[in-house]
C-alpha cells in the first residue's frame, strides 16, 4: 500500500526546494534505496508539472569497488559524463538511502582524496551547486533507523515528522537571527573544551528553511577567512569518509588549523591536508530545528540539532562566500544543551544563546519545542 507521507514529501521536494517548472529538466540521483517509491512519485510528479525527470540509480558496493581501483583517469572520465548530464538539468535530487554508511571505510584515503577532487568537486561543487535548483536527503531504512537507536517503524515516524515540517513557518522563524547575524562583527563561542571567536562582518547569512537540505533548520555564514583564532572540542561524532571520527578537537590560528587530533588522529590531518583550503573553514551555522535532539552521525540531521552549531572546514557556498576553496566541505557539530555540557554564543558581547536557548526576546520563538 501506498504511504502518503511520501507522496507529500515528493510535493515538497519538487514544489518548495526545487520549485520545478514546466520545460525544465530534472536529474534524481538515488543510492541504495531499498525501494523505488519516492523516486517513482518524483517522476511522476515532475512530469505531472510539465518538467522532464531524468534518473541515476546507484549502488555503493558498486562505487566503492570504482574507489577501489581508481585512477586519474577513471576520475575525470567519470566526472566528464556526469558533468555534461548536470550541465543538461536545471533541477537536481540526490537521496542517499545507503545500507551500510560505512562501506567506504577501507577506501584509501588517496583514493577517495582523487574522488574527492576530480570527480565529486567539478560535477557538484562547481555544476551542481553552482547552476541548478538542489536539494538533498537521506532515505529511511533498518540501518538509518539503527544509528538512531530507533525501531524502523519509530524512525520512519520520526523521519517524516521532521522532513515533511511547515518550512514556510521555519523561515519565518528564522528571521530574526538572520538579521542579528548580518548585523554582527565578532563572534565568540564557549563551552566545555572550546573557547573561539571569529568575525562575520560583511559575510551574507542566509536561512535555510527546506531549500537545499531536507530536513532543514540552521542559519548559516562563515567566518572572515583569516579571523578564527582559538581551540574548539566538538561533542557528537561525525562519519566521513565512511570513517566515524570522535572527540574531535581543532586549534585554529589566523583562520588556519594549526592543530587537529581525534580517534583517528592522522586520518584527519590526512583530510585536512586534500588541499590548501581544507585547513580554512567555509561555513559556520546555529542549528534550530527543535525536533531533532540527538546526533545520528548523520550530517543533514545532525547540523540541524535544536540548541548545536556547526563549523566547517573546506569550501565555502557561493551565498555565503568567504572565499575559501576546498575540495572538502565536513560539517562538524557541537550541542550546547545543559545535557551535553551547556555553552554560550556571543555577538559583539551580547549573550545571544545560552545552554541552547536563545536570549534576547526577539529570538524566543526559536526555543519553542526545546
Amino acid at each position: 500500500m501506498s504511504d502518503p507521507r511520501i507522496h507529500r514529501l515528493a510535493d515538497i521536494l519538487l514544489d518548495h526546494s526545487c520549485r520545478i517548472q514546466s520545460g525544465e529538466a530534472i536529474l534524481i540521483e538515488a543510492f541504495d534505496l531499498p525501494e523505488p517509491e519516492l523516486v517513482c512519485a518524483l517522476i511522476e510528479g515532475a512530469a505531472q508539472r510539465g518538467a522532464t525527470p531524468v534518473v541515476s540509480w546507484k549502488s555503493n558496493a558498486v562505487l566503492r569497488s570504482l574507489f577501489l581501483t581508481a585512477s586519474e583517469e577513471s576520475m575525470q572520465l567519470a566526472a566528464t559524463t556526469e558533468s555534461h548530464r548536470m550541465r543538461l538539468v536545471q533541477a537536481y535530487i540526490g537521496i542517499r538511502g545507503s545500507e551500510n554508511s560505512s562501506e567506504f571505510v577501507d577506501v584509501p584515503h588517496e583514493k577517495m582524496d582523487l574522488y574527492q577532487k576530480l570527480w565529486s568537486q567539478p560535477v557538484h561543487l562547481k555544476i551542481r551547486v553552482k547552476n541548478t535548483k538542489w536539494v538533498v536527503l537521506r532515505y529511511p531504512n533498518h540501518a538509518f533507523a539503527q544509528m538512531a537507536n530507533m525501531s524502523t517503524p519509530a524512525f520512519k515516524d520520526f523521519y517524516f515528522d521532521v522532513c515533511t515540517s511547515d518550512y514556510a513557518a521555519m523561515a519565518e522563524a528564522q528571521k530574526p537571527l538572520v538579521a542579528r547575524m548580518e548585523a554582527a562583527d565578532r563572534v565568540r563561542i564557549v563551552a566545555p573544551g572550546t573557547d573561539i571567536e571569529f568575525s562575520i562582518k560583511g559575510i551574507p547569512v542566509v536561512g535555510c528553511a527546506g531549500e537545499n537540505n531536507v530536513p532543514d533548520g540552521e542559519v548559516f555564514t562563515a567566518p572572515v577567512r583569516d579571523s578564527l583564532n582559538g581551540t574548539i572540542r566538538f561533542n557528537t561524532p561525525s562519519r566521513y569518509q565512511g570513517v566515524v571520527f570522535e572527540q574531535i578537537e581543532l586549534t585554529f590560528r589566523n583562520g588556519r588549523i594549526v592543530q587537529a587530533t581525534a580517534n583517528e588522529t592522522n586520518r584527519i590531518n590526512a583530510i585536512l591536508d586534500s588541499d590548501d583550503g581544507a585547513r580554512f573553514c567555509g561555513e559556520w551555522a546555529i542549528g534550530c530545528n527543535n525536533r531533532i535532539r540527538h546526533a545520528i552521525m548523520d550530517t543533514l540531521f545532525d547540523e540541524k540539532i535544536g540548541g548545536s552549531f556547526h563549523l566547517t572546514p573546506g569550501q565555502a557556498y557561493k551565498d555565503a562566500d568567504n572565499g575559501n576553496r576546498s575540495c572538502i566541505h565536513w560539517d562538524l557539530v557541537s550541542i550546547q544543551r545543559p545535557d551535553y555540557g551547556g555553552g554560550a554564543i556571543y555577538f559583539d558581547g551580547e549573550l545571544i544563546r545560552k545552554d541552547g536557548q536563545f536570549v534576547p526576546v526577539d529570538l524566543c520563538s526559536l526555543n519553542d519545542g526545546l
